[in-house]
């Protein structure tokens, strides 16, 4: 299902990462990846509550965290640039669907990195 919000399709992901070149491009846009299929989720199964956007977003949260070991075989690792980074996509994400009371600490409380 194609994203219909217009705010997240003209979001650049994950920008301050592909910016960085400790970040491996290819790793980045499995990142963006696993943000745009939480956005799909959100769309096709609209969150009634926040509870509800936190099961998506911990399960994103997820993602990210099994991805963590590829980015440290590239010689790079989820650290704070990047935690910042991801946590205000979770943040951006969000809000662009209306859970702008959402805490942002939660949206990624399930995070190794």
């Amino acid at each position: 299902m194609p994203l219909t919000n217009q705010n997240v399709l003209g979001h650049e992901f994950l920008k301050g990462m592909y910016d960085d070149g400790y970040f491996p491009d290819h790793l980045v846009d499995k990142g963006k990846a696993i943000l745009l299929r939480l956005c799909e989720e959100i769309e096709a199964d609209a969150p009634a509550d926040l509870e509800e956007l936190y099961r998506l977003t911990h399960a994103a949260t997820e993602e990210f965290n099994d991805l963590e070991e590829e980015f440290v075989n590239a010689g790079s690792e989820l650290e704070t640039a990047a935690r910042e980074v991801i946590g205000e996509e979770f943040w951006f994400i969000a809000t662009g669907y209306g859970f702008s009371n959402a805490d942002p600490e939660e949206l990624i409380a399930t995070r190794n990195w």
